[in-house]
């Protein structure tokens, strides 16, 4: 079980999917609603399905497969923002509301999160829904990148020539 800190949950190494920071419209996602999934091991997951978060499974892709556990995690900024920093080997980037799109697209390495529980209740059903406290996202650099890190980055328009 992850430990818990002030009743959040810290993730470390782990693997998400489902990837919507950007908030846009889908088959499974209203405008606007920003988040993803985490997939958890059995062992984690039942034990978050016991106090009541809202683990689900994905069907198994093969047959003699296991069923796959995930949390989906809220990203918003209502209220308490998340701390979102994605991390290179240039150093860390801390990205806002205007720029966390980024994640839908980037190679990850690796992803440490923690997660704030929200207690809800609706029409005698009750349950913990997971919102987004801080996120590190280490990115998968390729070999031009690596080769390139020590250029300082001049912003989009620069070289080009008005008309």
């Amino acid at each position: 079980m992850p430990p818990y800190q002030d009743n959040a949950v810290v993730m470390e190494n782990v693997r998400i999917v489902f990837r919507n920071f950007s908030g846009k419209e889908g088959m499974y996602n209203r405008e606007g609603d920003r988040n993803f999934s985490v997939l958890l091991d059995d062992e984690v997951a039942n034990a978050m399905a016991e106090d009541g978060w809202n683990v689900k499974w994905l069907n198994p892709r093969e047959e003699g497969d296991s069923p796959q556990a995930y949390l989906t995690v809220a990203v918003n900024y209502k209220g308490r923002p998340p701390r979102v920093v994605m991390v290179t080997s240039r150093g860390r980037t801390p990205l806002d509301e205007s720029e966390i799109e980024v994640l839908d697209w980037v190679d990850i390495a690796n992803v440490d999160l923690i997660v704030r529980p929200y207690e809800w209740a609706v029409n005698g059903k009750t349950g913990i829904k997971a919102y987004l406290k801080s996120i590190f996202v280490t990115i998968h650099e390729d070999a031009l990148e690596l080769k390139y890190a020590d250029l300082d980055q001049l912003p989009s328009r620069s070289g080009r020539v008005d008309e």
